[in-house]
């Protein structure tokens, strides 16, 4: 078996983006969810749902989470995702945050909005921003820097949906520079922030897969579920393994 198709294996078995009706956008619960991951024949899942710096309920999830049944084979693990608000990297979660023993394994790095000097953006502004002379190269310089940024206050954190924030400030993937790529990748390797391959957003691209892969990359297959019908169930991901195979065997 080629080195791709353990990677490729790996990812279809795991779904580390799930959310339950901790949030407020889905409607699975998360024993829900569990029992999908189960009938999926997954490895492991991660729980995670939204967070903002006002939240409270953060030891109420990890509670539910933890009282969840076993269940051989399947490793339940948690997260919340937070999106990156500035373009220094500062992270939407609360003060009281915990992150490892006894709190959250991760915390999800999400690009919901463009993190400009003074704030999240909205795609529009970012739009009238692009148009009134932000170029294309200096916005993607902008994005890349506060997501290394991100993953440097996040410590071992996860990159949700990559670049998903692109086709709606009207960018491409293929507008990204190598150097781009590999900022994200030497950051991610350097904290130990994992990458997800998500499912519901398309990204990132199969060019950029190859690129994290290559340096070395911890990858993790994601639905970025929000009802339990849809945990663990891949189309696109599996095609975007498949086109990214490395050259190898073991």
């Amino acid at each position: 078996m080629t080195i791709a198709e353990i990677a490729e294996l790996d990812l279809l078995l795991t779904d580390h983006h799930v959310h339950s009706t901790w949030s407020d956008d889905a409607i699975s619960a998360p024993m829900e969810n569990l029992a999908a991951a189960r009938d999926r024949g997954l490895a492991s899942i991660r729980m995670v749902d939204h967070v903002r710096t006002t939240t409270t309920w953060v030891p109420g999830f990890l509670a539910e989470v933890s009282a969840l049944p076993r269940i051989e084979g399947l490793e339940v693990l948690t997260g919340v995702e937070a999106k990156i608000l500035d373009a220094a990297g500062r992270l939407d979660v609360p003060d009281d945050l915990v992150v490892g023993a006894g709190g959250v394994d991760r915390v999800l790095i999400a690009d919901h909005q463009f993190p400009g000097p003074d704030g999240p953006w909205s795609p529009r502004r970012t739009l009238e921003e692009l148009a009134a002379g932000l170029s294309a190269e200096d916005a993607m310089s902008i994005l890349v820097t506060a997501t290394v940024g991100a993953m440097e206050r996040a410590g071992r954190g996860q990159l949700a949906h990559l670049f998903s924030l692109l086709p709606k400030i009207g960018l491409h993937e293929s507008e990204l520079l190598d150097e781009h790529v590999a900022a994200i990748a030497d950051a991610a390797v350097r904290t130990g922030t994992t990458v997800e391959v998500n499912e519901k957003w398309r990204c990132p691209g199969p060019r950029v897969v190859l690129q994290l892969a290559a340096a070395g990359v911890t990858l993790v297959g994601s639905t970025d579920s929000h009802e339990a019908t849809t945990v663990g169930r891949y189309s696109w991901v599996a095609d975007a393994a498949s086109a990214t195979r490395l050259v190898g065997t073991r």
